[in-house]
């Protein structure tokens, strides 16, 4: 009963029955450092698990642009060759066309950034 009773206050069997054994002190210093070289390497594996993440996100990204990229080569803008007559068909081939337009002038910045962050984020060894 005692050992249940000191597992639930989180104080040796010794203290409870009033005994007063002195434990043995590690040296403080060392205790210290492998604390910190525990932390130390939870920071690094997570640093190196973000560095991954953002790796993968970029290549993914890059891979989008070039994916859309080919997909609206293939496409050859369809609505140039709409009847835009029809008032709901011309609104639509106007944001068809102003987001391949968007596309266009910003998908080559991104790419640039995306690949320069693939190597910026890549494993230094």
């Amino acid at each position: 009963m005692l050992i249940s009773i000191s597992e639930v206050l989180e104080t040796p069997v010794s203290t409870l029955l009033g005994e007063t054994i002195a434990e043995p002190k590690r040296n403080d210093l060392k205790a210290i450092s492998e604390k910190l070289e525990v932390i130390n390497l939870q920071l690094a594996k997570k640093a190196a698990a973000k560095r991954k993440m953002l790796q993968w996100l970029f290549i993914f990204i890059a891979c989008g642009i070039v994916i859309i990229f080919a997909a609206l080569l293939v496409l050859n803008s369809p609505y140039l060759g709409w009847d835009y007559s029809d008032p709901e068909l011309a609104v639509a081939g106007v944001i068809y066309h102003a987001a391949e337009w968007l596309f266009v002038r910003l998908a080559p910045i991104i790419l640039i950034g995306a690949i320069a962050g693939i190597f910026l984020t890549r494993k230094k060894d």
